[in-house]
């Protein structure tokens, strides 16, 4: 069965999982977790996204995240692949260390968003791990209090909704927080509202509606496979018939990964879709694409070359 397409809100506030691939540790010491706030610090700049809240976990992490313009898929895949590289030459190893495609739940800021952070920040307390979630250090909560400074959490936006005091607003947030202390597992954080859980998508009737309205005007305007890779072959000087010629044709090969590679970020068609089309086996293809990715992951010039075919 085919995926369903994410749904990129600009603006819009997610709850973000992403777990190691067959539940095995992502962070093995204080450099790593140090390492994803850097990803982070360096991403927060350079897609204009927000980090509302975090938990970063022995195998899995949590990520409250707001969105502008750049899809979260672009978001993710950058920081999942640095990351994931960085932890391949520390161990000196390969292949993928977080569990296939992430998890998102896209959910209405006004009136999930307090709850949301609340539900990241006390994922150590529910887990067992600590008695206080101030007791953690790799979350957002110590931030929230003033216990350490993150320059790439965004904590305005919760604390304002206590009050226009930092020292009340944070007096309150702690107050919210340790009333939450006994909440369990909420299945709505991780899958959505029962009626959209589908889609991924929680709050009320209304919030979900505009939602998938706003999707459906969204899908309307998605760039369809076959003029991506019109666009593609046109700045490549190639013509259509060679990306499904067989041979060592090393041009028409990235042209056919940046194709596989731009379908996927955009959810437009899957990989193997895209093998299917120039008659190439997926396993080969998902390596040019991965070549792609990691030029696109080192140069921001690179990135933003990708990025136009579908601008």
């Amino acid at each position: 069965m085919a995926r369903k397409p994410r749904i990129h809100i600009p603006g819009g506030v997610y709850h973000v999982m992403l777990r190691g691939n067959g539940g095995q540790k992502i962070f093995f010491g204080e450099g790593d977790y140090a390492r994803f706030y850097l990803l982070l610090q360096e991403g927060t700049a350079r897609f204009s996204y927000q980090v509302h809240a975090f938990c970063c976990m022995g195998n899995h992490i949590h990520l409250a995240i707001q969105v502008g313009n750049t899809p979260l898929a672009k978001i993710i895949q950058n920081v999942s692949f640095r990351y994931t590289r960085w932890i391949n030459r520390r161990k000196r190893r390969i292949g993928h260390l977080f569990q296939g495609r992430y998890k998102a739940v896209l959910v209405d800021r006004d009136s999930y968003l307090l709850a949301l952070t609340r539900y990241i920040h006390l994922n150590p307390v529910r887990a067992g791990m600590v008695q206080k979630p101030i007791d953690y250090p790799w979350s957002g909560h110590r931030a929230y209090l003033g216990k350490e400074t993150l320059p790439w959490l965004s904590t305005e936006e919760v604390l304002s909704r206590f009050s226009k005091s930092r020292s009340t607003a944070r007096k309150r947030y702690q107050e919210f927080v340790s009333e939450g202390m006994k909440e369990g597992h909420r299945e709505e954080f991780h899958r959505g509202r029962a009626e959209a859980a589908e889609a991924g998508i929680l709050g009320d009737d209304r919030f979900i509606e505009k939602v998938l309205r706003q999707n459906r005007e969204s899908d309307s305007r998605k760039i369809p496979l076959g003029r991506l890779v019109s666009r593609v072959l046109k700045d490549y000087e190639l013509k259509s018939e060679q990306l499904a010629v067989l041979g060592r044709n090393r041009k028409a090969a990235e042209a056919r990964a940046v194709v596989g590679y731009l379908s996927v970020q955009t959810e437009s068609a899957t990989l193997t879709e895209v093998a299917k089309r120039f008659r190439r086996d997926v396993t080969t293809l998902s390596k040019g694409v991965q070549r792609v990715a990691e030029r696109a992951a080192k140069s921001e010039a690179e990135s933003q070359r990708l990025w136009n075919y579908i601008a």
